[in-house]
């Protein structure tokens, strides 16, 4: 049986997601919006999400006037591969530090080495 869950509630558990990240962390994150699009492109339909943008540690003193960058976290797939709220909330967590980390400049392997995969 899927587990059902309204978007709002969805919504909350990603800002308690983003509420775990340490202040530490969030002083140096600037120019990034985070995202919850319904699902993911059909060619990546099990993407839990994707971190689109410059790396902190690839901007240089011309790194001005441009969008933000995004963090997209996509909820169906997150809810599909969920038994219950709590591993959903786990998983969305997860998710959200693994994008902030690609801000940061941190590749797959690395964020695997930490746990954040």
């Amino acid at each position: 049986m899927a587990l059902e869950i309204t978007d709002d509630e969805f919504d909350d558990l990603v800002a308690e997601a983003l509420d775990r990240i340490p202040e530490s962390f969030w002083d140096k994150v600037e120019n990034v919006v985070v995202l919850v699009e319904p699902t993911p492109p059909p060619d990546e339909p099990d993407l839990l999400g994707y971190y689109d943008g410059i790396p902190l540690s690839e901007r240089d003193s011309g790194y001005a006037g441009v969008l933000p960058d995004r963090v997209v976290l996509f909820r169906q797939p997150l809810i599909e591969m969920s038994q219950d709220r709590d591993d959903l909330a786990a998983e969305i967590a997860i998710t959200v530090i693994h994008e902030i980390g690609h801000f940061f400049g941190f590749d797959d392997d690395e964020l695997d080495r930490f746990g954040w995969a």
